[in-house]
């Protein structure tokens, strides 16, 4: 079994910044492409960013120029870095991941969600 764990989330003016990490551990063998979604009331989910194994990533264009998505293989880990802040950016943030553990399966695996909140 795999869990992936968030942190990072909380309240930040308009403008300001914020830094998001998620966490997996258990049976891994590979993790492919690492991303991060966001929910907001009355939404749907919707993908911010994307980073594959080697690194390459893609963005939604509302957040395009303004969120950073990195990772750290060594660690399993991936972080979101958020920059000018914007109200409507507030959403419960998920992580999300393909995960091959060591009977070779491959499946997706969803994060518990931290909350972002873009408020003065």
């Amino acid at each position: 079994q795999v869990r992936l764990v968030e942190s990072g989330g909380g309240l930040v003016q308009p403008g300001g910044s914020l830094g998001l990490s998620c966490a997996a551990s258990g049976s891994i063998r590979n993790i492919y492409t690492m991303a991060w979604y966001r929910q907001a009331p009355g939404k749907q989910r919707e993908l911010v960013a994307t980073i594959t194994s080697r690194s390459i990533t893609n963005y939604g264009d509302s957040v395009k120029g303004r969120f950073t998505i990195s990772r750290d293989n060594a660690k399993n880990t991936v972080s979101l870095q958020m920059n000018s802040l914007k109200p409507e950016d507030t959403a419960v943030y998920y992580c999300n991941a393909d995960v091959q553990d060591y009977v070779l399966k491959l499946r997706n695996y969803w994060g518990q969600g931290t909350q972002v909140t873009v408020s003065s």
